[in-house]
């Protein structure tokens, strides 16, 4: 009855009132769950977000030791044998069950005789459950420990979701590639390419894959329009299957066995007059091979929005208006423009027809949030939280991965309910593909774009179905990033000019069943007439962008 009374206070929007009745309950023996994520919602309700923090990470703990003992875990041997932690950790890993990875890589860490791996996948199962500051703390220490500039790449992930993280990226990926660049002993090499101008001129792509990877949605349009008679083209890649030998007029060049100079030493052999990098400081990427200026004019696109902090590559390619001017000097490059969008979008196959709005079945809304956990940040949580309190029978369907993890499922609701919302309004799916992952999008009636981290293929994986969704024009560029998606589409409408603009819009939009149909019908129609379904004419007005460029740099040379 006292753990009711105290949900009832925080379901009326009286947390404070309820901190004291569930810190007496949390004090008691017995080690409940409840009461410890109640505690936690109430001190978040309150403002107490630091003491908001540690009760939560009480409740996963817990949680997450409940999920290991469950499955059969020797606990007495987990907190002894740090190869037996190291093991398990991994297992629950490769699960999505970050809660229990976490706690179990807790034990396997000897801050005696630290070893880097432990740490690092200690690291990223908290970034996988959205626990950034304790994510970057360990990145940190891992960057204290061990000299090895790679590891700084591990805190870029985490420090896009973070405060200030503009000037961060730069410093990180700057000091990245300067001590990189001192390992390599990278050296430019010499550029033997011909000044020409109306010559044909020799692209490269570097990628982890062309195919099986959500890069494809976006570079394979360009890469199969491009025009062979004025352009030779070339990928540099991580492994050829046979997906990668469907383009004729391609070079495809496998590098998984080079290193990051012989890497490079090919691309100066091919003689390529402009190089594009499409992975940036993610897994796989293969950017370091940039260092050598290995091609007069290199470029950053598609996947990597930030500075590469590679003084080395000349430009980032962005959509027009997305870095403002003062921006600009977060960046060791320069920005060039290439139109409305940054690349045409191809759909995944096999799409449904669009459904009718599911809320004129149901009775009420549902909306839907396809995205990582990371990027549910706490401004995010409290907007949406505002929209669903004003609306107790609509529902948050949250659907990614990692929410396989019933304590991560447990702390987000806990998270919402801190601002009255019921837990059962939040409901999670895991991660599907192929036509069932199409299909999910049938049962939302607006989706819910993050901030200041929104959505990227996702957005558009929803649009491309019929759904809208509904975006935050965002204090910096990256937060700006989901205005690319709706504006293109003809959908002004779906972008919030402030949190408070983002509430009342989200339910204006679904106060009228029938006006959001009539939005529903016209969203799939606006994206098939924009520019992210002519692939041609990108790719045309890219061509024609790489073209001045060239142009640019011999005349330069020349003179």
């Amino acid at each position: 009855m006292t753990l009711d009374l105290a949900v009832s206070l925080i379901r009326g929007r009286n947390p404070e009132a309820a901190v004291p009745i569930l810190s007496d309950i949390v004090a008691s023996a017995t080690p409940d769950l409840e009461p410890r994520y109640w505690l936690a919602s109430a001190l978040l309700g309150s403002g107490r977000l630091a003491e908001h923090r540690l009760a939560l990470t009480d409740a996963r703990n817990l949680h997450a030791l409940r999920i290991l003992e469950h499955n059969g875990v020797d606990i007495p041997k987990l907190k002894q044998d740090r190869v037996y932690a190291f093991e398990t950790g991994n297992l629950f890993y490769s699960a999505n069950v970050m809660s229990a990875a976490t706690l179990a890589y807790s034990f396997a860490i000897d801050l005696d005789d630290p070893k880097v791996r432990p740490l690092i996948q200690y690291g990223l199962s908290l970034q996988h459950q959205g626990r950034v500051p304790e994510a970057l703390d360990v990145f940190r220490l891992c960057g204290d420990l061990f000299d090895d500039p790679n590891i700084s790449q591990f805190l870029l992930f985490p420090t896009f979701h973070a405060p200030g993280r503009g000037e961060l990226v730069k410093r990180q990926t700057s000091d990245w590639a300067r001590r990189t660049a001192g390992i390599l002993k990278a050296r430019p090499f010499s550029l033997g390419n011909s000044r020409e101008t109306d010559r044909k001129i020799r692209i490269g792509y570097v990628a982890p894959a062309i195919s099986g990877i959500q890069l494809a949605q976006f570079f394979l349009p360009v890469l199969e329009s491009h025009d062979q008679d004025k352009f030779e083209i070339f990928v540099y890649v991580q492994g050829i299957n046979s997906d990668s030998n469907t383009i004729n007029h391609v070079n495809m060049i496998d590098c998984s066995q080079f290193d990051s100079f012989e890497m490079a030493e090919r691309i100066n052999k091919d003689k390529i007059d402009i190089i594009i990098e499409l992975w940036g400081h993610t897994a796989g990427s293969r950017i370091e091979a940039l260092l050598f200026k290995p091609a007069p004019i290199q470029c950053q696109w598609i996947n990597f929005v930030f500075t590469t902090g590679i003084r080395e590559v000349d430009f980032v390619l962005h959509p027009d208006g997305l870095v403002s001017g003062e921006e600009q000097d977060l960046y060791v490059e320069k920005i060039w423009e290439i139109g409305p969008i940054t690349a045409p979008f191809r759909p995944l196959p096999a799409r449904p027809e669009v459904a009718t709005t599911p809320a004129l079945q149901k009775g009420y809304v549902t909306y839907g949030c396809f995205n990582n956990p990371i990027k549910l940040s706490d401004e995010t949580i409290a907007a949406w939280s505002a929209i669903l309190f004003e609306r107790p029978a609509d529902r948050l369907v949250l659907k990614y991965k990692y929410f396989e993890d019933p304590a991560l499922r447990r702390a987000t609701q806990a998270r919402f309910a801190a601002f009255g919302v019921d837990p059962g309004q939040l409901e999670f799916r895991a991660h599907s593909t192929g036509p069932q992952y199409l299909q999910e999008f049938q049962d939302i009636d607006l989706a819910l774009d993050p901030s200041p981290c929104p959505g990227g293929t996702t957005s558009l994986d929803a649009i491309s179905n019929g759904v809208p969704v509904l975006t935050l024009r965002g204090a910096d560029f990256y937060a700006r990033i989901g205005i690319y998606a709706v504006l293109p589409c003809g959908l002004p409408e779906l972008v919030a000019d402030s949190w408070p603009d983002y509430v009342v819009r989200a339910l204006e939009l679904t106060s009228d069943y029938q006006a959001l149909d009539a939005l529903r019908q016209r969203v799939r129609p606006g994206f098939e007439a924009s520019p992210y379904r002519d692939e041609a004419g990108f790719t045309r007005r890219l061509e024609a962008e790489y073209r001045r460029m060239f142009e640019q740099w011999a005349n330069a040379a020349s003179g």
